[in-house]
């Protein structure tokens, strides 16, 4: 079986991860199939649920994550805004968060810089035949091991 992505009619694999403000990808699960949908995935690793049991062993109520506006509103993960009409306020804060979440995409596209061996669109990949998602787990490790040696853009 492949994996269409339901995106520009290609097909390939999808992993979710959490970028940490320090620029290092974490709790990265997969692989999925490229047309799964973020928030299925998010609920079936239970990242949710994990999230709530490290927050309460730190006793912080505070601590959040954000996500895109896939994702569904969690007492840990916060999403943009949704509507036409949003106040001032919702408006600065969905501006303010986009930047947050470009830095984001930059840390996840630095596994695919420095090893374009994995940037699956481009190179020649074969699901079956090589162990990509593997690849790629061992990519997103070495990217950690670069930006704890060299430090992030995030």
């Amino acid at each position: 079986m492949l994996y269409p992505t339901g995106h520009q009619r290609t097909h390939g694999l999808k992993f979710q991860s959490v970028m940490t403000p320090n620029g290092l990808i974490a709790n990265l699960s997969g692989p999925y199939e490229g047309k799964r949908f973020d928030a299925g995935i998010f609920r079936e690793n239970k990242l949710a649920h994990n999230l709530s049991c490290y927050m309460n062993l730190l006793n912080e109520e505070t601590c959040c994550l954000y996500g895109d506006a896939a994702y569904p509103i969690n007492q840990h993960l916060l999403v943009p805004f949704k509507g036409i009409k949003l106040t001032a306020q919702e408006l600065e804060f969905n501006r303010h968060m986009s930047s947050v979440r470009q830095c984001v995409e930059w840390g996840f596209n630095k596994v695919t810089h420095l090893f374009a061996f994995l940037d699956f669109k481009k190179k020649n990949l074969k699901l079956y035949l090589q162990p990509v998602h593997k690849y790629y787990l061992v990519g997103a490790f070495l990217a950690n091991c670069h930006t704890c040696l060299y430090g992030s853009l995030t």
